[in-house]
């Protein structure tokens, strides 16, 4: 009776844990295991950008549609970018030098919105989480924030102008019905706020502070995606005081998950868990991470690029596969058009992911990095860098397709759960195929096959893969279970 007593004081301990406002207090929070167990997250960018949804493709480059008002505001100084500059001129044909930014609220109606429809396709996608821009730095909510007309001096929220109505709670309740967790982007700045322009400390305490704490109070998230921190230090910000109170007084403070942008120094330092945009990612790391793209150069909607400029979905499900087998998230990214509808090569995108998971997903959902991450075929092994918070020079399709030039190509992903291990191919090679450092296999199978033959030799296993039966002939990539 005692030690019951004793163990029972110990949860009571853990569960009645206080965090104080200090980042030294909010570290030692551990993420939730839903979030590193989930694996494959959708982004929704949508707000007032995606009315114009424009940004100038320039190769090489990002050009992010969520930008434009910052980039076409920028664009008519004498040292604006290519980008902005293009955005400028942009807008100067379609609309009017004379046109403001705040113009294109009305005319934002999410007319087509459907709610369920954009619920169905995130569940059909395998994604486990959600995670819409409530608002970006643009400062428009979705949901009707007093706090946002109040301080901006108009009607700045989707209750009161454009769709007039609470998209992202009519959201939240679709995504939730087909449970799928269920969370937010929040901005902590906005480029033209008048109160931010003016006075950053009350834009702070009666902006910024009240208006987070409402969405968090209405909406209950599950994963909360800060971003635009760079200007303040987090002490400026406040945040760790209001992670305090996120995680000691609110409804989800054992569930929900936060990011690391809370501050300029924060990335990759304090917070929940790191981030990185359009990256290979990180690796080597004991610390849960994302790594969040699109499936072009922007997260918004950009009507200027093309079929070209998308992954396809081969290419996507190889990068989620190369994320997760490093024990990474894909956070990825959709963007509506202004009228609520979901661009339709994002839906058939989204569609093949999904179909690839429905027969692979055991090696995803769960799974731990293995001891390697990958094997390499003959050849010279291509320098990766990881752990960058800014590097588009990276293709990992191309690292696992057919070897050129005596250059090395990936061979097989590893991820890990239990006593599994899965081989994901990216290849099928037919005859055999040598899996390096796999040891007292007991038994080797193909995911949506049968099971396959296999003897253990020269520090591993040979396995007789044989011809790939018909219903998974379309498959972007094949999985080995090797049971031990």
């Amino acid at each position: 009776m005692k030690l019951l007593m004793v163990a029972l004081l110990g949860v009571a301990g853990l569960t009645a844990q206080r965090y104080e406002g200090t980042w030294e207090s909010i570290d030692k929070r551990p993420t939730p295991t839903w979030f590193t167990d989930a694996k494959f997250g959708i982004f929704i960018h949508w707000g007032v950008y995606s009315v114009p949804a424009y940004a100038p493709v320039i190769p090489g480059k990002l050009a992010y549609a969520e930008w434009y008002w910052n980039a076409m505001t920028a664009g008519q100084r004498a040292n604006a970018s290519p980008i902005q500059k293009g955005t400028w001129e942009y807008h100067q044909k379609q609309y009017g030098a004379e046109f403001p930014y705040q113009k294109f609220a009305p005319m934002f109606r999410a007319e087509l919105f459907d709610p369920d429809h954009w619920a169905d396709v995130f569940a059909r996608s395998g994604a486990k989480y959600v995670a819409l821009t409530s608002k970006h730095h643009e400062g428009f909510a979705l949901w009707p924030s007093k706090e946002a007309s109040a301080t901006w001096g108009r009607p700045w929220n989707a209750a009161e102008i454009g769709p007039k109505r609470d998209v992202l709670g009519d959201l939240t309740a679709a995504v939730r019905r087909k449970n799928l967790k269920m969370g937010f982007y929040y901005s902590l700045y906005e480029w033209y706020n008048p109160l931010w322009l003016t006075d950053k400390p009350k834009y702070i305490r009666e902006h910024m502070a009240p208006q987070f704490k409402d969405l968090v109070t209405r909406y209950e998230p599950s994963i909360i995606f800060s971003d635009g921190e760079w200007d303040l230090p987090s002490s400026e910000w406040k945040t760790a005081e209001l992670m305090a109170w996120l995680f000691n007084e609110t409804k989800v403070k054992d569930e929900v998950v936060i990011n690391d942008r809370w501050g300029k120094e924060s990335r990759h330092k304090h917070g929940g868990y790191w981030t990185t945009e359009y990256t290979p990612g990180m690796s080597g790391l004991d610390h849960a991470w994302e790594e969040s793209r699109g499936m072009g150069f922007s997260y918004g909607y950009n009507r200027a690029e093309k079929l070209e400029h998308y992954h396809t979905g081969r290419q996507l499900v190889v990068m989620l596969v190369d994320l997760v087998s490093r024990g990474g998230n894909l956070l990825l990214d959709i963007g509506p058009d202004g009228d609520g509808t979901i661009p339709v090569v994002m839906e058939q995108r989204l569609m093949e992911i999904g179909d690839w998971l429905r027969v692979n997903g055991d090696a995803i959902y769960g799974t731990r990095p293995w001891k390697e991450t990958r094997q390499w075929g003959a050849g010279e092994v291509p320098k990766v860098e990881y752990n960058k918070e800014y590097s588009t020079a990276y293709d990992v399709t191309k690292l696992a397709g057919k070897p050129e030039g005596g250059k090395a190509a990936i061979e097989a992903f590893f991820t890990a759960k239990g006593k599994d291990v899965f081989a994901i191919l990216p290849r099928w090679p037919g005859g055999t195929l040598h899996l390096k450092g796999l040891a007292g296999v007991r038994a080797v199978s193909l995911l949506g096959g049968g099971k396959l033959k296999f003897k253990a030799e020269k520090g591993g296993v040979t396995v007789e893969l044989g011809t790939l039966p018909e219903e998974l002939l379309s498959q972007p990539m094949w999985t080995l279970r090797v049971s031990q």
